[in-house]
């Protein structure tokens, strides 16, 4: 039944409790400071330096998390249903966190929406599809 769970609330609650964490009473500044800070950096052949901070970090995670979830999406499982459904779930989560909660208004909380939105979308096109063959190929028999 853990194969039911979206992987990208993995990033979703990190996410959370980075924000959450830094809100102390800094408000969305001590959010997207806790975001941006540098945790390491990177030297690059052309004498710039990368630093990768823990957005950064959490994007990565949720791109790499994506992949697996899209993968997952393939499957024609019964557990796949289930996994739709908290997906969606997980979508109206964060689309009320991004609109209603103050240091979730950010470009790399807004990054992690939209990939969430892809995996519900791409979960309901595949089963669509999906059926539709089935059904297709059912009929000419």
């Amino acid at each position: 039944m853990l194969i039911a769970l979206p992987l990208l609330v993995i990033p979703v609650i990190l996410y959370n409790i980075v924000v959450l964490s830094g809100l102390g009473g800094g408000g969305l500044a001590a959010a997207d400071e806790a975001l941006r800070q540098s945790m390491f950096s990177i030297p690059m052949a052309s004498g710039a330096s990368w630093n990768v901070g823990i957005g950064d970090l959490i994007l990565f995670l949720s791109l790499i998390l994506l992949f697996f979830e899209l993968l997952k999406s393939t499957s024609s499982q019964k557990v796949a249903i289930v996994n739709h459904a908290l997906s969606m779930i997980l979508f109206v989560i964060c689309l009320v966190e991004f609109l209603l909660v103050r240091g979730f208004a950010t470009s790399t909380f807004f990054l992690i929406v939209t990939m969430v939105m892809l995996d519900v979308l791409a979960g309901f096109i595949v089963t669509i599809i999906s059926a539709r063959k089935d059904l297709d190929f059912g009929a000419g028999a």
